[in-house]
């Protein structure tokens, strides 16, 4: 993408400034995403993106720039930018010497994804559209997209790195909103994959369009969920968001580096139940939230966060590292060019238990059954979240009951990790999209069917 001799003479030039470190940061993206509302394609849009951006970084400080042209004139203007920031453009003679770096391929890719045409790619979408919307007729409204990007990355940097990583996304989303003509409910399902389109040889359109139908119908017939605080039950896979939010955000070096976590200076201490044992691991194959190679050239790694319940590590980038007097771990990630790294999760899971999934039910005679959960808000200086469930149940006498909505789980991420009891054998992974302060990423969020033990749920006082 930009060749070495450029990437040398560029770093040296922004070392000359008397910044610490340099380091160039570039990519070639292209995307393609088709769009079906009510039965109809409605787009089917395609887009390239090339760019770069070059960071210094001076003690705990950094600076940061970018531009789209990736041309040595391109990179000098920018570099220019960055070293006025820092001391001004000097004469350095520093000889720098990058080393190619050759990374493991964990998302292999046999279809490139944008080389399907959009025809195949609507037929196969339309398909699960069309099995939501014959799935019952309360179901009003259908739309559904299928996105697929394949983006080559390349970092090159002061401590001799000169890596490259190709990461290819394809992903589907169909949404269901079934109505009585006074109210309406929606339903939803979105997997996706880091590799090549063969990725849908394993993803059935029908049985998803059908799933978020379901979804959907089921919700609009489903009483009010009770208030107050009660034993819950949570599903696996996207029930991971809680985790994600309230308590892997706040082991961040983003919000650890400046204090602003509950959980600083927490290392070796207990912060959940002994049953709770959790990880990022951005080395799983295929995985959503997968890289094999950091946005700051290094390699991907699995990090132990909690073991037994007590802390183990932090996710750390490289400016993370410095202000911490910490090992980076890795965790440097970006949406692309215009954003300077940060730490950033990648795939982010409680692991699984030793629990089975029928003696957590015949565990709670009352409670809820939080099946899959929507959206919600966290802060991570105090871990506070609200997060409504998606798709919920009673539990009564240890059996799954009746469904309930407008459910709310409330609480602090350090309390609700203490009162996870009970943690089943069958951890599963669901993909989302995470904003933090370098833009938004791919990641997963995972989790076995666990049990809370107490957790403050909100809904109708009068149900």
């Amino acid at each position: 993408m930009i060749d070495k001799r450029i990437c040398e003479k560029i770093i040296a030039r922004v070392l000359a400034s008397g910044a610490d470190y340099a380091e160039i940061y570039a990519e070639d993206k292209r995307s393609d995403t088709v769009s079906v509302i009510s039965g109809n394609v409605e787009n089917a849009l395609t887009a390239r993106n090339i760019g770069a951006g070059i960071r210094a970084i001076k003690g705990t400080n950094s600076v940061y720039a970018y531009g789209n042209d990736i041309s040595e004139k391109g990179l000098s203007a920018v570099a220019d930018k960055v070293c006025d920031a820092v001391g001004g453009i000097g004469k350095s003679g520093l000889d720098i010497v990058l080393t190619p770096t050759v990374f493991p391929v964990i998302c292999p890719v046999q279809v490139p994804p944008c080389d399907v045409s959009a025809k195949r790619r609507a037929e196969y979408l339309k398909l699960g559209c069309d099995a939501a919307k014959s799935y019952s007729d309360e179901i009003k409204q259908v739309t559904g997209s299928l996105a697929v990007s394949d983006k080559n990355v390349l970092v090159a940097n002061s401590d001799g790195v000169y890596g490259e990583d190709r990461r290819a996304y394809v992903r589907i989303a169909i949404s269901a909103i079934a109505s009585n003509g006074r109210e309406n409910q929606n339903g939803r399902f979105s997997p996706g994959t880091c590799g090549g389109f063969e990725y849908f040889d394993t993803i059935d359109p029908v049985e998803g369009g059908r799933f978020a139908a379901r979804q959907a119908v089921t919700m609009l017939h489903a009483g009010k969920c009770p208030a107050g605080k009660m034993s819950v039950i949570m599903g696996g896979g996207f029930g991971g968001v809680i985790f994600h939010e309230a308590c892997g955000h706040s082991l961040e070096a983003t919000s650890v580096a400046k204090g602003n976590s509950v959980f600083c200076g927490k290392m070796g201490e207990k912060i959940a139940n002994e049953k709770v044992t959790a990880y990022d691991d951005g080395t799983m194959t295929g995985q959503w939230g997968s890289i094999a190679m950091s946005d700051e050239g290094e390699k991907s790694t699995k990090i132990l966060l909690i073991e037994n319940g007590i802390l183990k590590n932090y996710m750390i980038d490289k400016l993370g590292s410095i202000r911490m007097g910490m090992p980076s771990t890795g965790s440097g990630r970006r949406q692309d060019y215009s954003y300077a790294p940060t730490s950033r999760m990648t795939n982010t899971y409680i692991a699984a238990g030793a629990d089975k999934e029928e003696d957590i039910f015949a565990s709670v005679d009352n409670g809820l059954y939080a099946a899959h959960m929507g959206g919600g808000s966290v802060n991570p200086v105090t871990g506070e979240f609200n997060f409504s469930v998606q798709e919920g149940y009673l539990i009564k006498n240890g059996k799954i009951a009746e469904p309930v909505r407008g459910a709310t789980l409330i609480g602090k991420g350090a309390e609700v990790l203490m009162n996870i009891d009970m943690v089943s054998d069958n951890m599963t992974l669901a993909q989302g999209m995470c904003g933090s302060s370098s833009g938004s990423i791919p990641t997963n969020v995972g989790q076995p069917t666990i049990r809370i033990s107490n957790i403050l749920v909100g809904g109708d006082v009068n149900a």
